[in-house]
């Protein structure tokens, strides 16, 4: 039997049908199965993906000693990485200390292509699209015209020569609240019929671009050499090494993608919590990072007198309604934790935690080492994953701190042994 013909409309089985042909077909153990039943996907899950089967769960945790632009914030931050939350809320309370971080939102656009193919002559298509721009905005404007009325619409129009015959003619959007994308492709798929009519040009596609250039936020912040450190020469020395680790993430691209992995740590946390796309946001993250033809840093830290000065810039084309953030009830929840009230607020808390996360991350590099707490929380992990219960994972976590390298077998020994001499001690008493 092929595997055509096993999975035949498969989509239109019942979970528990598609789990009985996974475990057909997988060889899945009825202990594999049950695992898959015991997290059942919500009931709106199969409007969100295709073939579902189960909820895969990522813990969710909150960050805090967030200020940002002088307001108090706890942000939502779902994750599987371990030490990201704790890094965000100490580089955020360290920051705090010093005034908290301003972000600022200087554009918030999204911008989608028609591509024509074969162009002969780029200036003709130019000249043509800057002599109907006006139609072209308001064709797309027709074209979902709530948006409009909501105050947004399409603002822009403009051309550029891919070269080798391709041009790219670009519309940007004001989205308002919304995510956008089929909005957008609707808009685009209206234009390009426009174009096809009235300029003979059979476009190649239309679809919108993840680029984010339009939709720019920054943070920054200035923090006082002197709270660095308790010694001030330890503490200048500090500040001295950050600024120089952060000059060669702008110099290295092998550093750079580690200084920015850093940095997307915190902000795709907050991006999943969200209900948005993070992968649209990591590749107009990267992108930017290489927007000049080398990659680099995306945040920089320079010494400005007695100050440690921060500074991130990010596309974040996020939206706060429509999509995922309409289907998963938690979205809801994580909005009214972290007291969103627009887009533009979540985009500059975004921005913040991805500047809190690198400060943080820094100054450990520069310092005790990025090892100290990942190892606190590795070895935690190295507790659970042998069984060890909650009253048990510290106990565990202190005596696998004396083993040089611990393996998941020291750690299977020390629970064992620890539950030897804990039904001992019961036994006696």
């Amino acid at each position: 039997m092929t595997m055509e013909s096993e999975f035949s409309h498969f989509y239109k089985r019942t979970q528990q049908q598609r789990l009985s042909i996974l475990q057909q077909t997988r060889g899945l153990t009825d202990e594999q199965r049950a695992i898959l039943e015991a997290h059942e996907a919500h009931a709106d899950a199969p409007q969100l993906i295709e073939n579902t089967i189960a909820a895969y769960q990522l813990p969710e945790g909150v960050a805090v000693n967030f200020v940002v632009n002088g307001r108090d914030y706890v942000v939502p931050m779902v994750t599987e990485e371990p030490s990201v939350i704790a890094a965000a809320s100490n580089g955020a309370k360290q920051l705090a200390r010093a005034g908290g971080m301003t972000a600022t939102v200087s554009s918030r656009l999204l911008t989608g292509q028609i591509v024509l193919s074969d162009v002969k002559v780029y200036a003709s298509i130019d000249d043509w699209v800057a002599l109907h721009q006006t139609e072209l905005l308001e064709t797309a404007a027709a074209a979902h015209p709530s948006i409009v009325k909501r105050g947004g619409g399409p603002k822009l129009v403009r051309t550029r020569d891919l070269g080798e015959g391709f041009v790219s003619i670009d519309l940007s959007v004001d989205v308002r609240a919304a995510m956008g994308a089929n909005m957008m492709n609707t808009m685009l798929e209206a234009v390009a019929k426009v174009i096809q009519t009235k300029l003979h040009h059979t476009t190649l596609f239309s679809i919108l671009s993840n680029a984010g250039d339009q939709s720019l936020a920054t943070a920054s912040c200035s923090i006082p050499i002197a709270q660095l450190a308790q010694e001030d020469a330890e503490a200048q020395l500090t500040a001295t090494k950050m600024a120089q680790a952060s000059q060669i993430a702008q110099l290295d691209p092998m550093r750079a993608v580690t200084h920015n992995k850093g940095i997307m740590n915190g902000v795709d946390a907050v991006v999943v919590a969200m209900g948005n796309d993070w992968r649209a946001i990591e590749s107009a993250a990267h992108a930017y990072a290489a927007r000049d033809g080398q990659y680099r840093g995306l945040s920089q830290w320079q010494v400005n007198g007695d100050q440690l000065v921060g500074t991130l810039t990010l596309p974040l084309p996020v939206g706060t309604v429509g999509g995922a953030t309409t289907v998963l009830p938690l979205v809801a929840v994580n909005q009214k934790i972290a007291g969103i009230q627009s887009p533009e607020e979540l985009m500059a808390l975004i921005v913040s935690v991805g500047l809190a996360q690198n400060f943080a991350a820094i100054k450990a590099l520069v310092t005790t080492g990025i090892q100290q707490g990942h190892m606190r929380m590795q070895l935690r992990s190295l507790a659970m994953s042998v069984g060890a219960q909650d009253h048990e994972i510290d106990d565990v976590v202190t005596q696998l701190k004396t083993h040089q390298d611990p393996t998941q077998t020291d750690a299977q020994q020390i629970l064992t042994q620890m539950r030897k001499e804990r039904a001992d001690n019961n036994a006696k008493h």
